[in-house]
């Protein structure tokens, strides 16, 4: 195992800007596609909020402890961390309070529907506020994306038995997250990729902490851990080691090489992730249509890679005014 392991890490430390970029959200998109099922259910015992705290608190610990572990001592400037705070709303608080207590009133069909939203939000935010364009191929990119991820959604509404139960508020407490994300995205670049994604993490996780630790105090005194049956505890270990601190580990350091609208796209790989599971668990099959929708999710996010940024533009214009002198 240790020898497959530090295979794959020289794999991705050789591998181009690029492509480790993809690797790295990638992997945290299939994090994230395992924990909404999982946090469903866990939320059946642990309060949205509660456990939105628990994941928080126990990300900043990790952090940290590795932080301590590995001697990383990153400076943050000082005018930074107002930024940080800002970023922790964004991200985490805002996100994950919203989403979660949303997955809790609606189906995590439904949830993962509106999750195509991310990003149409993080394309329209980065024109407005990083004035990145909106190209042809970006929008072909996110639609194709959308209609790969919204086909697999759908051919999955019987295996996950979720027809009938939603709830429009937390369909709009879902959406509202996915735009709370996109504003992190689209608006926090800069300080992203100024810092390492420990320091980023450590700092943001810490921040999201200190603001929801007050608002779940009284969930926590009632809060039996004795009597939490073990597949809880198991559901919550896993929400809070790989839903939130492998996964945001490689999702900033992915973010730091990727455009916002780029790494927005991935979001249609988590109902990927959602079918894979269905067909593991016997309560789905392979078919034409689902493989057909796999293909689209990821033609669209190879043509959201292609589409020309704004410093591509710059440099084309560049160039152009050269030739012409």
């Amino acid at each position: 195992m240790n020898v497959s392991l530090s295979g794959v890490f020289y794999m991705y430390t050789m591998a181009d800007t690029s492509l480790r970029g993809h690797a790295s959200i990638l992997a945290a998109s299939v994090m994230w596609g395992i924990m909404a099922p999982v946090a469903k259910v866990a939320m059946t015992v642990i309060s949205p909020f509660m456990l939105t705290t628990l994941r928080l608190v126990g990300g900043a610990l990790l952090f940290w402890l590795v932080s301590l572990c590995v001697g990383h001592s990153e400076r943050v400037a000082l005018h930074d961390f107002p930024r940080l705070f800002l970023a922790s709303l964004f991200a985490f608080v805002f996100n994950q309070g919203l989403f979660l207590t949303g997955l809790s009133l609606t189906t995590p069909i439904d949830a993962s529907v509106i999750t195509t939203l991310l990003p149409v939000f993080t394309m329209v935010l980065a024109a407005i506020l990083l004035h990145e364009p909106i190209s042809g191929p970006k929008v072909l990119g996110i639609v194709l994306g959308a209609a790969g991820a919204l086909i697999l959604i759908l051919s999955n509404v019987d295996a996950f038995h979720s027809v009938n139960n939603g709830s429009w508020l937390g369909d709009v407490l879902c959406m509202l997250a996915q735009f709370s994300f996109a504003c992190y995205l689209a608006g926090f670049q800069n300080l992203t990729r100024k810092y390492s994604s420990l320091t980023i993490n450590k700092w943001i996780f810490t921040c999201a902490s200190l603001c929801c630790i007050p608002i779940t105090l009284s969930d926590f005194y009632a809060l039996n851990l004795q009597s939490l049956p073990i597949e809880a505890v198991l559901e919550v270990t896993y929400v809070v080691f790989f839903g939130s601190f492998l996964a945001y580990l490689c999702y900033v350091a992915g973010q730091r090489m990727l455009r916002p609208t780029v790494v927005s796209m991935y979001n249609y790989t988590q109902p990927i992730v959602a079918s894979v599971l269905a067909i593991v668990m016997g309560m789905g099959v392979l078919t034409l249509t689902k493989v057909l929708a796999v293909v689209l999710v990821f033609v669209g996010v190879y043509a959201v890679t292609l589409s020309k940024s704004r410093q591509d533009l710059q440099r084309e214009q560049r160039i152009a005014g050269r030739e012409e002198r």
